[in-house]
């Protein structure tokens, strides 16, 4: 029988495709480490790698099995810069700061590319992204920014494209033009998960599977209380990003979960004209729609989102509506894996990165611009355990405000609020 994650639905192609997946054991008994990770995704593990390589004495908590969030069921794209163009970025905080943000994405990139290789870690990484704009209005802000990123902030990898060259590229007339970015790609963020979880346990982290946390204090030492033991520790990083709950409530106000949803074809065959350079493609919607192919020639589509924590139905049936919107040969298309996950986003789309209590550190909310910026994420989190917290203070000083309505209407706002934006990119 197939394993399905028990937090997100639908039996993902990546898990069909991953390979062996270890299994970690659940904690037994108390421990005292340095630090304690909550959270086994790609921010808890490299996390975990980089401190355990850096001599702390190092445990990683995950209430499932790693990869089961949003790490292991995302749409694996690695983008360029932070979730924000980098001229937005400078309107709002000059061009020094919106620099050496936009450079730490790019080091984030460089480095995820390089701990793969160096660890001989097969995550499939396909190059090229392609960024397209639904309505013929966007069309000269993508050309501004193919100019900006060159001319300003050093990245001669992204170039324009016109409506017929978008056809060509996507094989679909639907976009009206947009950019081609070579400096960047697209990967199988399950893969990247399996192999950063036996690093981390080569490197000797003390990784638990199956441990939810129930509880979590910090009063001098911080405590990880969990149904089969405690940890306590010195620091402890929170990385659970859209599936915290109500385990911390700082960051429950900052984050809140989107649900996005992919489903993944039969192989198109070599002549199929869909995207036949192989690069992922993300659109200028607000409910943004994302596909690429895979290595084996499956398009992997995602588009389907809802604004809460529940379960949508008929998953295979929305996304090959979307599909069909793009590629009307593929309407009957065979789907033979649909899946979701829960992304974590923050209002202004910017990472949450913050000490939420004494010598506790929450990182998250990074809007779909995760599976580069997670990984490095963690990194940081460890460069600052051992002293070094000024890269980490570039996305802890983010202003990043709570969802408004507390705790009891902040689900139901934006819900109202994001469908409002779903339904303007209809119009």
């Amino acid at each position: 029988m197939a394993y399905q994650s028990p937090i997100s639905p639908g039996y993902s192609w990546y898990e069909a495709t991953a390979g062996e997946r270890p299994a970690y054991p659940a904690l037994d008994g108390d421990l005292t480490v340095d630090v304690v990770i909550v959270g086994g995704g790609f921010t808890g593990l490299s996390a975990a790698v980089h401190l355990a390589r850096a001599g702390a004495d190092v445990a990683l908590v995950e209430a499932h099995r790693f990869g089961d969030g949003a790490s292991g069921r995302n749409g694996g794209q690695l983008g360029t810069g932070q979730r924000a163009w980098a001229e937005e970025l400078e309107a709002e905080f000059g061009f020094a700061r919106a620099k050496a943000l936009f450079d730490l994405a790019e080091e984030a990139k460089a480095h995820l590319l390089e701990f793969a290789s160096t660890n001989g870690i097969e995550i499939d990484y396909m190059p090229g992204q392609i960024s397209v704009a639904h309505k013929r209005r966007f069309v000269d802000d993508y050309k501004a920014h193919a100019d900006v990123m060159a001319s300003r902030f050093g990245y001669p990898h992204i170039s324009f494209m016109n409506r017929e060259e978008t056809a060509e590229r996507l094989g679909t007339g639907a976009y009206f033009g947009g950019v081609r970015d070579t400096g960047t790609g697209h990967i199988h963020p399950l893969k990247l998960v399996i192999g950063t979880a036996r690093v981390a346990a080569a490197a000797g982290a003390r990784l638990f599977e199956n441990t939810k946390v129930t509880r979590l204090t910090s009063e001098g030492k911080v405590r990880v209380e969990t149904a089969s033991g405690t940890i306590t520790a010195d620091k402890c990083l929170v990385a659970v990003n859209a599936y915290g709950g109500n385990l911390e409530p700082v960051s429950a106000a900052h984050v809140m979960p989107i649900g996005s949803f992919i489903g993944a074809t039969v192989p198109l065959g070599k002549d199929s004209p869909v995207i036949p350079g192989g690069e992922s493609v993300d659109d200028s919607r607000f409910v943004v729609r994302y596909f690429r192919k895979s290595k084996d020639g499956r398009l992997l589509f995602g588009g389907r989102e809802i604004y809460s924590v529940s379960t949508p139905g008929d998953i295979k049936n929305a996304i090959r509506r979307q599909i069909a919107e793009l590629y009307p040969a593929l309407k009957d298309v065979e789907i033979t894996h649909a899946w979701g996950g829960y992304v974590g986003i923050t209002m202004p789309r910017k990472p949450f990165v913050r000490e939420v209590m004494p010598n506790v550190i929450s990182a998250g909310g990074f809007s779909g611009h995760g599976v580069m910026l997670s990984n490095f994420t963690g990194k940081l989190y460890a460069e600052a355990v051992a002293g070094n917290r000024d890269r980490l203070k570039l996305l802890e000083e983010l202003k990043v405000p709570q969802f408004p309505g507390g705790t009891r209407f902040r689900s139901v706002l934006l819900f109202l609020a994001l469908n409002w934006y779903a339904l303007r990119d209809r119009l």
